[in-house]
């Protein structure tokens, strides 16, 4: 049987050689057009309450946490404060109450203390319903998705333009991704990869250079391939739950505004125990954005069902159909879930659909079971250590498409 081969990364960046990156500001794009104009302009103008409610408006959606009750809040920190960050993670805390966690390790049981907390508790929530943040029901309104959208969104671009990994619009007229087709001189920005090495020796002996020089150099042409629709399958099982949700969302973001920027569509399936949100591939930007903002983490795992849905996301035409799915465990749902996974990744690529995993952190198990899922779905697995890199790697999975 051939070997498919597959790409492992660890805790390392991967260094795209990426220019011409815009102001923060100018890559607003069609989002900075719509609604979210003012949520925008508040947040690149660094206005710290609007800055600090969407990062409260975020967190509390990584924790699981759609409503607010400001009672059980205060119940929960002052009761037992180590089973208060279990629920609600130390950033919302931190957020809910304007008090780091060395603070509110120290105090919570100081009744001077309590007090103060539990007034900013109730003010901050008054705010959030007068600003219609939050509903009579303090539940988190479309405007809140808004906000926390936008600010997702510009975060993930501050980083990615930091990296040097955004705003490059790849010539798929002659693209570094595509086969092999003709030769030209070499240029500034060429990758070494694409050296033709015999052509350039070939020149270097006839013009009777005795080293070979930067005019000599010939580099092969490539051919582009053709569209390319993506479904980003991102787990949101339970032990997904804060940061690691955080930066798996900003990587869908940053492949969103890519992908899209290339004319290129993508899709979104999110799974647990069942598939909670699914979108067909679209180029449209800011649905994808709020959706993705909305992923809170839930219960248990179900690969091999979200494999399956993705084959009905793709359109019946003549596309590169590509799928992505971002996990962190094995699958927990069904009598063999195992074989059910290899089974759909087997229908899914009878149907023209390749699969990579990007595996965060997986056990010597999960990772075998991963190897088999990207073999079989003739893509890529990337083992990630290091989650600061995870924008990264799925742009490179992207990148290896076109």
């Amino acid at each position: 049987m051939i070997q498919k081969k597959v790409v492992i990364i660890s805790d390392i960046s991967t260094k795209l050689n990426l220019d011409n990156i815009s102001n923060i500001e100018e890559l607003g794009g069609d989002l900075a057009k719509s609604d979210e104009q003012k949520l925008m302009s508040s947040i690149i103008e660094g206005d710290k309450e609007t800055l600090d409610e969407s990062k409260l408006i975020n967190e509390s959606i990584n924790q699981g946490l759609n409503s607010f009750t400001p009672d059980a809040i205060f119940e929960n920190l002052v009761t037992d404060y180590k089973a208060a960050k279990n629920i609600y993670g130390k950033s919302f805390l931190r957020h809910i109450t304007d008090e780091d966690d060395a603070s509110l390790e120290r105090n919570t049981k100081i009744p001077e203390f309590q007090r103060k907390i539990k007034r900013v508790i109730d003010e901050k929530i008054e705010k959030l319903k007068a600003k219609k943040i939050l509903d009579k029901e303090l539940k988190l309104t479309e405007k809140a998705f808004s906000l926390a959208s936008v600010k997702l969104y510009l975060d993930e671009l501050n980083i990615l333009r930091a990296k040097g990994i955004v705003g490059y619009r790849i010539n798929r007229k002659e693209s570094n991704y595509g086969g092999q087709k003709d030769y030209r001189d070499y240029r500034k920005g060429d990758r070494y990869k694409d050296l033709a090495l015999k052509r350039t020796i070939r020149k270097t002996v006839r013009r009777g250079h005795k080293k070979i020089k930067k005019e000599d150099l010939s580099v092969f042409e490539r051919e582009a391939r053709g569209k390319v629709y993506i479904v980003y399958a991102l787990d949101s099982s339970g032990s997904m739950k804060g940061s690691k949700i955080d930066l798996c969302k900003k990587a869908g973001i940053a492949l969103a505004y890519q992908a899209i920027n290339e004319n290129d569509k993508i899709g979104l399936l999110v799974f647990g125990s069942q598939i909670s949100n699914e979108i067909r591939p679209t180029s449209d930007f800011e649905y994808i954005l709020k959706e993705i903002t909305k992923i809170s983490p839930r219960k248990e795992t179900d690969i091999a069902s979200t494999i399956l849905r993705s084959i009905e996301l793709f359109p019946d035409e003549e596309v590169t159909k590509h799928l992505i799915i971002i996990t962190d465990g094995m699958p927990t749902i069904g009598d063999e879930p195992e074989k059910e996974t290899l089974n759909a990744t087997s229908i899914a690529r009878y149907a023209g659909i390749t699969v990579s995993v990007i595996g965060i952190n997986l056990n010597e198990e999960g990772e075998k079971l991963a190897r088999d899922i990207v073999q079989i779905g003739d893509g890529k697995l990337y083992i990630v250590k290091n989650l600061e890199n995870l924008d990264s790697i799925v742009l490179e999975d992207y990148y290896s498409l076109i």
